[in-house]
């Protein structure tokens, strides 16, 4: 059964849309189209696997974020401390002067390792966002 198309526009930095172009035409796509569907359906299978993270979860948020943007350092430390009951550790680096990595470590309940990772997403600056959980290993 075919389902009818449509057409939406979309706005993009030149450099992002010139390293989607660069990745589309390495994986083949006959278009940006096809390539902007792909990554959609990606997205919401992505998305659907993060709403289900329910249960005691360890896992790692990484992310990568200009510290030059006023207010992000506070208000990701914010975060943390919001949540330090189920963070327990991170990792800091410099990338460059303006750029910085972090790897925030945590164990606790699903829905609120999630939440650490949704609300870190939401700020402006934060450039990326992954979160990796797993099941702990049953204690004997």
């Amino acid at each position: 059964m075919e389902q009818e198309l449509m057409r939406i526009g979309v706005s993009l930095p030149e450099n992002l849309l010139t390293k989607f172009d660069t990745i589309i035409e390495q994986r083949g796509y006959s278009s940006r189209s096809e390539g902007i569907r792909d990554s959609i359906r990606n997205y919401i299978t992505h998305y659907e696997w993060m709403s289900d993270v329910k249960g005691r979860r360890v896992g790692t948020i990484t992310l990568i974020y200009d510290h030059t943007k006023r207010g992000l350092s506070s208000a990701l430390t914010e975060i943390q401390h919001d949540y330090s009951h189920i963070i327990k550790s991170s990792v800091h680096i410099h990338l460059d002067h303006d750029n910085c990595l972090e790897v925030i470590i945590l164990d606790g309940e699903g829905e609120e390792v999630k939440e650490v990772a949704e609300r870190t997403m939401a700020l402006k600056g934060v450039n990326y966002v992954k979160l990796n959980t797993a099941l702990p290993a049953e204690r004997s």
